[in-house]
């Protein structure tokens, strides 16, 4: 195992801690760009079509490139596609609820959730609220990092057979989380008095919660990250590290990341890999027609995204000839019924990349009598028409509430991707 980045790891720990909604994702990785020279353009207007570092936003998902004087609009692009959201509990419209003398709020299961890790977890708040001023409408990022809500398991004295029988949970019945007592409340008042604004200018609403136990170096020997979202924001903190890592040095081919947002739900939304965000983006920059096919001929997507590591627990669900293991590098990740987009020309040019920067590779192939899940890569390459590749760090307790990787594979994966964008 290589030894860590210190550095780069603390910054993943700040970023991922910070950002516990889409929308903080999006903004904090704008933010660092920005804070390194790039510049945010507005999508309603003309984009700049000369060299330059820009950086583009469009609610909870972010296109950002790098433009170099020898650049012209058919040359080619080396892409890093991921994605900003997480599978979470979100908050309903009409949130207040409450039974039995306590105070709750109703939720919707976003994603695949583990949803036994949501339980007996202190939990916050956070999104965004559309207010009204005036004639016009503004957004505000919310982000409550306080205890404010619970949803706390039934004793086992209720439930004699769970260790037995299994947990069984009802999304309607036994998810609400408890914020108070005393009946129904008003949540959103709350909600807008810690946002500093008028409860009553709000007129929408996307808010979710998010465990409040920080990200931490775990293991006696510091061998593993436990947090948060690391599915799938440790593959957008190193999109924009390489990014800032090559934008002084613009290589053949531009360089670009596109962070979609509602991955976990089938990326069919305005700001998902589904939507012509990123298609939309390159045809602008390209000028569309024959620059723009001669352009996605010459180009790379690099779909980054978490894969899973073997559970030592559970060996007999993994493929046997494909072990995964932490802190062994990047993962490539292959489907024959391409549920991934990785073809034998995608990896190959990865596989070089990896060998000119000194990472060692992995192969994740799913056990063949399981489902094999599935992300931005195949949508991204059908929309696009360009050479596409799946990969990703290895993780564990992937949904989980709070999920596990190996502390020295972000600097590795940073590296890779660093060396295709380079």
């Amino acid at each position: 195992m290589s030894a860590p980045d210190a550095h780069l790891l603390s910054d993943l720990l700040a970023y991922v801690g910070e950002s516990p909604s889409p929308y903080h994702a999006a903004a904090n990785a704008a933010r660092r760009l920005t804070d390194a020279g790039f510049v945010e353009v507005e999508e309603r207007s003309a984009l700049p079509g000369g060299p330059g570092r820009f950086v583009l936003r469009r609610s909870g998902a972010l296109v950002a490139w790098v433009q170099g004087p020898a650049h012209d609009a058919a040359t080619g692009f080396t892409m890093v596609g991921a994605h900003t959201d997480s599978p979470n509990l979100r908050v309903k419209p009409n949130p207040d609820t409450g039974r039995a003398g306590y105070r709750q709020i109703g939720v919707e299961v976003y994603g695949g959730v583990l949803l036994n890790s949501w339980l007996d977890r202190d939990l916050g708040v956070s999104g965004r609220l559309v207010v009204r001023d005036g004639d016009d409408l503004t957004n505000h990022l919310v982000r409550i990092d306080q205890p404010w809500l619970r949803v706390s398991q039934l004793a086992i004295h209720l439930d004699r057979g769970i260790n037995d029988d299994g947990l069984k949970l009802n999304r309607q019945q036994h998810l609400s989380p408890m914020w108070g007592l005393g009946g129904e409340g008003d949540f959103l008042e709350r909600v807008a008095g810690e946002a500093g604004v008028d409860a009553g200018a709000i007129m929408g609403a996307d808010l979710m919660l998010h465990d409040l136990c920080a990200p931490q170096v775990i293991g006696a020997d510091g061998e593993f990250v436990a947090m948060a979202r690391i599915d799938n924001l440790l593959s957008c903190h190193a999109a924009v590290q390489a990014l800032l890592a090559v934008a002084d040095n613009p290589g053949l081919r531009r360089s670009l990341i596109a962070l979609f947002d509602h991955e976990e739900v089938g990326s069919v939304s305005a700001s998902g890999a589904a939507s012509p965000l990123l298609s939309g983006t390159i045809e602008r920059l390209t000028g569309g027609g024959e620059n723009r096919y001669v352009s996605m001929a010459d180009s790379l997507l690099i779909s980054a995204d978490g894969a899973h590591a073997t559970h030592p627990n559970y060996v007999e669900r993994h493929e046997p000839q494909h072990h995964i293991a932490l802190n062994a590098g990047p993962v490539l990740k292959h489907n024959a019924n391409a549920r991934y987009a990785t073809d034998a020309d995608s990896a190959a040019r990865v596989r070089l990349a990896a060998e000119r920067a000194g990472v060692e590779l992995q192969e994740f192939v799913n056990r063949t009598d399981m489902a094999c899940g599935s992300t931005i890569g195949p949508i991204s390459a059908a929309e696009l028409g360009v050479a596409t590749v799946d990969i990703g760090c290895a993780q564990l307790s992937m949904h989980s509430a709070r999920e596990v990787c190996g502390s020295a594979d972000p600097a590795a994966f940073v590296a890779l991707l660093s060396e295709v964008m380079g």
